[in-house]
């Protein structure tokens, strides 16, 4: 195909092939989602933020992951329901690559996140003695901009060598943008941006394996040794809904990974496994954390009585 102009280009998104009787409420529920996405997890962050009880390194990391939640739903949602509502998938390049940043900077954030919040556990578990040394609030700050400072450098680095001045097609195989649909575009040789996005995926979702896989055996041996029915009360309630959420988030990433790697793929299925990843985690993260643990379900539930209160007044 001819050259095409990244700068005088509108990109072509798959279409949902949505039912015209069927827009509207595709509409809504997708806006209704959106918005449930966004209460749920200020919810969470606003009940961390006000209550003096949760600043603790726990909560501290935790208050990162619905932000970066909020970050990847919206990276994904307002362009979704627009163009379900417009019928049009066409989106300008650079708005595309914008979606893209944000939706991998999502996913691998999430994955430091958690293996942050496994380090804490295991810190708090296996040496409860030495918490307060090694997270203490200097240490805690250091682990949190390390994490961002890692994300938006690999991955500002992977879409930076995605951007080029010229492309040779301007259809997304995709309903939403990414590095994988973004590459396709290309005009030549594409074998860096390959090799680098084989390199940013076993880094992130290997390391991450690697050092939640590490903490919990040594959770799980410290809980055996000890025979203490409290520690493994503790251990079964502090890492039983981070091991769910972590799971979620590395199945949704193996299910669009190999649906973009294997080309006979189905594009339905394709699409379902790419956008899951965007769509389940942010949901499930705030409900489980927020319904699961107690101090933070305790304090939700004191806050809304408070501003109840307030309000009648």
């Amino acid at each position: 195909m001819d050259n095409f102009s990244i700068y005088t280009t509108y990109l072509t998104l798959e279409s949902l092939d949505i039912l015209p009787s069927n827009i509207v409420p595709a509409f809504i529920f997708g806006t209704l989602a959106y918005c449930a996405i966004l209460v749920f997890n200020m919810s969470v962050m606003l009940t961390i933020a006000l209550n003096r009880t949760l600043h603790k390194p726990m909560y501290v990391l935790l208050f990162n992951l619905p932000l970066n939640d909020m970050v990847g739903a919206s990276a994904f949602f307002p362009q979704l329901v627009s163009s379900i509502l417009s019928q049009n998938t066409s989106i300008t390049y650079s708005a595309c690559f914008v979606q893209a940043l944000l939706a991998h900077v999502y996913a691998a954030g999430s994955l430091l996140v958690l293996s942050a919040m496994a380090y804490d556990r295991y810190i708090a578990i296996c040496c409860p003695l030495k918490y307060n040394t090694l997270m203490s609030p200097n240490n805690l700050r250091n682990i949190i901009i390390i994490i961002w400072t890692i994300d938006f450098t690999a991955i500002g680095s992977l879409l930076a060598l995605t951007y080029r001045k010229e492309i040779c097609s301007t259809k997304i195989v995709d309903i939403h943008c990414n590095n994988p649909s973004l590459i396709k575009l290309v005009c030549g040789d594409t074998k860096l941006n390959d090799y680098y996005g084989l390199f940013t995926i076993v880094f992130f979702s290997g390391l991450s394996l690697l050092i939640v896989a590490f903490t919990y055996i040594q959770i799980l041996i410290t809980v055996v040794i000890k025979r203490q029915s409290d520690a493994k009360s503790k251990a079964i309630q502090t890492c039983g809904t981070h091991l769910i959420v972590f799971l979620c988030l590395q199945l949704c990433g193996l299910f669009a990974l190999i649906a973009h790697r294997f080309e006979a793929a189905p594009p339905n299925l394709r699409k379902a496994f790419d956008s899951s990843a965007l769509i389940f985690p942010p949901v499930i993260n705030p409900l489980i954390y927020g319904l699961k643990t107690k101090e933070i379900r305790q304090n939700l539930f004191f806050t809304i009585r408070k501003s109840s209160i307030q309000n009648k007044q």
